[in-house]
C-alpha cells in the first residue's frame, strides 16, 4: 500500500483498491458504489497510482465541488512522491481586477483572459514573459508540493505571476490533476484542457467522484438556454456598430419567435411549449426569403462580429460581453440539433420568454471515456449499479457494492405515515403539520439537524407557514440554504452550520439533489439526524416527460423507471446518508412522506435504511426519538 496516506485501512478498503488497481491494469472501467465515510477518495487514489506512475500515466480527479477537490490534495498531502494540482476557472484564479469585476463564467472568462493578453493589458502576463526563469524557478519548487488554491493564489500574489498559468504548468509535471466536472462534461473546455497539457485521452486515468451527480451534470453540461431579452440586446448592440445586416435578421426573428409563443401558448397557463426547432425562423424565411444555407452563413458572421465586439469593449475597459455572439452561439447549437432525437427544443416563460435547448442522453457528454487508459465512477449512491452503467453508457465495467457498516443500534428511520408532498397534498394545513413533526424532531434530536426538503417550491412552503421562527424557540440556530447561493456564501453557511455543533445546536433547511443535502461531510455532532421532506421526483413538465419518452425508446420497458422514479430515489438515500460516516456514529434519520413506504419505493433503498424502517405518526414520533437517543447518548 505505497500510495495509501493513512496507517491502517477501514474495512472493505483492500478488497476497494484491489478492483480499481485491475480496472487500471485492465484498461478497463469500474463502477464502484461504497458508503459515505469509507474512505473512498484515499483507497482510489492508493488503487490508480501504481499503474500511473510506472506507466507515466495523469490521473484525472474530477468532483462537483470545491470542497470535493479540495479534499483530493490533502489526501495526497500525506503521500510522498506524488505531485497534485487543483484547477480552479480563470474567474477563481485570475488577479486582474477587470476580468473578476466583469466575468462570472468559465467562457467568457477564458475569451477575456486571451484579448487581455493579445493588448498586452495583462501585468502578469507581461511580467511572466520578462521574468521566465524567476517563474519557471517558482514552478519547479512548487512542484515538489501539492498546494490548495488559496495557498497557491497567495503565493502567485507575491510573485506578481498568474496563479491559472502557474496551475498550467505545475499540471504538467504533476501525477494528479483535480478538476470539477465541467472539465469534461464540456467538449470545448476538454479540448482546449488536453491540448494545453500536451496530452491524449490514452495518457489519463479519469476519476469521476460522487458520480450519481453525473447524469444531471451532463444534461445540464449539454443543454443551454437563450432569453428574447438577449435577442433584444444583441439587436441594440449590432446597431450600435452598424451591423444593419445582422439587427434586422434578429429582428425578424425576435417577431416570429414572439408570434409563435403566442400560438403555440393559445390561452393556456402554462410555463413551457415543446416545439420542432425549425419554426423559429419560419419568419425570416417569409420575409428574408433565407434557406438554411444562407441562416447558417449569417450566424456565423454574427459569430465573427461578436468576437470583435468582445475585443473592442476589452481595449475601452468596458464589460467583456457581447450579446450578438452569445446569440450566435446559441442559434448554432439549435441548428446543430435540426432532427436529433436526443434533444428537445422548448419555448419557456417564467420572468421572460426564452429558447431552451434540453438535452435528453447523458451519455453523450461521456462518449470520449472508451478513449481513455481507464475510468473509475464511485458513490455512495449507485444502485442498481446496471442502470447507472446503462444510462451512462459505460462499457463492460467491473461494478462492485460495499454494504455500508452500520450497527443497527446505531440508526434510527422513521416514516411518518400521515403526511406527504404530493402535489395535490401540498396546501398552507399541510405544510403546517409538516413543520409539526420538523419541530418535533429538531427538539428530540442532540445538537446539528439537517432538514432537507424535495424542492426549493417546498421549501418556500415550509418558510410560508413560519418555520424558521418555530425552529428558534428549541434554542438552536437556523441556517437557510437560499436558491441561488454562490459557492463562497454557501461555503460561510456551512461553516457557521458545523460551528454551531459546539453550543446548542443548529437546523440547517435545504433541499435534496443540493450540495448540501450530497457530497458535504458532516462529522459526529455536526449532523446527528436529517429530516427528508417529501420525495424529490422531478416535476411532471414537457422535459421530463421528453427523457422518460427518450428513454423507453433507449430502454424498453424501463422509461419511466429510469428517467423519473430512480433519479429521485437516489437524491432521497444521498440526504439520508449525511448522518452517519462510521459503524459507531448515531444519528436518526426522519422522512416526512408516506409513500417511502410503498414497496415499489422502498426497493431503491439500501439494505441498511430499509431494514431499520419504522412507521409514525405526529404522537408517536417524539416518543420513538427520545427512546433512541436516551438508549444511545
Amino acid at each position: 500500500m505505497e500510495y495509501f496516506p493513512h496507517e491502517r485501512l477501514r474495512p472493505g478498503q483492500r478488497n476497494f483498491i484491489e478492483l480499481v488497481r485491475r480496472a487500471v491494469e485492465e484498461g478497463k472501467s469500474a463502477v464502484i458504489e461504497a458508503p459515505t465515510g469509507f474512505g473512498k477518495t484515499a483507497a482510489v487514489l492508493a488503487g490508480v497510482l501504481p499503474t500511473a506512475i510506472d506507466g507515466g500515466f495523469k490521473v484525472v480527479y474530477l468532483a462537483r465541488t470545491h470542497r470535493q477537490m479540495d479534499r483530493v490534495i490533502e489526501e495526497l498531502r500525506n503521500v510522498e512522491g506524488v505531485s497534485a494540482v487543483e484547477f480552479r476557472s480563470r474567474s477563481n484564479f485570475c488577479l486582474h481586477e477587470y476580468l473578476t469585476r466583469y466575468t462570472t463564467d468559465a467562457y467568457n472568462a477564458m475569451i477575456v483572459c486571451k484579448n487581455l493578453r493579445k493588448l498586452g493589458k495583462c501585468k502578469f502576463y507581461e511580467r511572466e514573459k520578462r521574468k521566465r526563469d524567476e517563474f519557471e524557478a517558482l514552478i519547479a519548487e512548487l512542484s515538489k508540493c501539492s498546494l490548495l488554491p488559496p495557498e497557491l493564489i497567495h503565493l502567485a500574489r507575491d510573485y506578481g505571476f498568474c496563479p491559472y498559468d502557474i496551475t498550467k504548468r505545475l499540471a504538467e509535471k504533476s501525477n494528479v490533476i483535480v478538476a470539477s466536472y465541467l472539465y469534461f462534461l464540456v467538449s470545448s473546455i476538454r479540448r482546449a484542457f488536453l491540448d494545453s497539457l500536451g496530452i491524449d485521452y490514452s495518457d489519463i486515468i479519469v476519476i469521476f467522484d460522487e458520480a450519481h451527480n453525473l447524469p444531471d451534470q451532463a444534461i445540464s453540461a449539454l443543454s443551454d438556454k437563450l432569453s428574447v431579452h438577449s435577442i433584444e440586446r444583441a439587436i441594440s448592440e449590432a446597431e450600435d456598430y452598424g451591423e444593419n445586416e445582422i439587427a434586422s435578421f434578429l429582428a425578424i426573428l425576435l417577431q416570429g419567435i414572439v408570434e409563435l409563443y403566442d400560438d403555440r401558448l393559445n390561452g393556456r397557463d402554462v410555463s413551457e411549449v415543446p416545439i420542432r426547432p425549425e419554426p423559429i425562423f419560419g419568419r425570416v424565411m417569409d420575409v428574408l426569403g433565407f434557406g438554411w444555407r444562407e441562416i447558417m452563413g449569417i450566424v456565423n458572421e454574427m459569430t465573427s462580429v461578436g468576437d470583435f465586439i468582445r475585443e473592442d469593449r476589452i481595449e475601452k475597459g468596458r464589460p467583456p460581453r457581447s450579446y450578438v455572439g452569445r446569440v450566435a452561439s446559441f442559434l448554432a447549437e439549435w441548428l446543430g440539433t435540426l432532427g436529433a432525437e436526443d434533444y428537445l427544443h422548448l419555448m419557456t416563460k417564467e420572468s421572460r420568454l426564452s429558447l431552451e435547448l434540453v438535452a435528453l442522453d447523458p451519455s453523450v457528454a461521456l462518449e470520449w471515456v472508451g478513449n481513455v487508459k481507464s475510468s473509475i465512477f464511485m458513490s455512495g449512491t449507485l444502485s442498481p449499479l446496471s442502470a447507472f452503467t446503462a444510462i451512462m453508457g459505460i462499457k463492460e465495467p467491473l461494478t462492485k457494492s460495499f454494504p455500508r457498516m452500520v450497527k443497527p443500534e446505531n440508526v434510527s428511520v422513521l416514516v411518518a405515515k400521515d403526511v406527504s408532498t404530493r402535489g395535490s397534498e401540498r396546501s398552507l394545513e399541510g405544510y403546517k403539520k409538516i413543520a409539526r413533526y420538523i419541530l418535533t424532531a429538531v427538539s428530540s434530536i442532540p445538537k446539528n439537524v439537517g432538514v432537507f426538503a424535495a424542492s426549493y417550491e417546498v421549501l418556500e412552503g415550509l418558510l410560508s407557514v413560519n418555520l424558521p421562527s418555530l425552529l428558534e424557540e428549541t434554542g438552536k440556530k437556523v441556517f437557510i440554504e437560499r436558491r441561488g447561493l454562490d459557492s463562497n456564501e454557501n461555503d460561510i453557511l456551512i461553516k457557521n452550520f458545523k460551528e454551531s455543533s459546539k453550543g446548542n445546536g443548529g437546523v440547517l433547511l435545504g433541499v435534496m439533489g443540493g450540495r448540501n443535502s450530497e457530497g458535504q461531510d458532516y462529522r459526529g455532532d455536526e449532523m446527528k439526524g436529517v429530516v427528508l421532506v417529501g420525495i424529490p421526483y422531478a416535476r411532471p413538465t414537457p422535459r421530463t416527460e421528453a427523457r422518460i419518452r427518450y428513454f423507453e425508446r433507449k430502454f424498453p420497458g424501463k422509461g419511466r423507471y429510469y428517467g423519473y422514479y430512480l433519479p429521485a430515489h437516489r437524491k432521497l438515500v444521498q440526504a439520508a446518508g449525511r448522518v452517519h460516516r462510521s459503524a459507531e456514529e448515531k444519528g436518526s434519520i426522519v422522512i416526512l412522506d408516506y409513500r417511502v413506504l410503498w414497496k415499489s419505493v422502498r426497493k431503491d433503498f439500501p439494505k441498511w435504511l430499509r431494514d431499520t424502517m419504522r412507521p409514525v405518526t405526529l404522537r408517536t414520533l417524539n416518543l420513538n426519538l427520545r427512546r433512541f437517543w436516551n438508549r444511545n447518548l
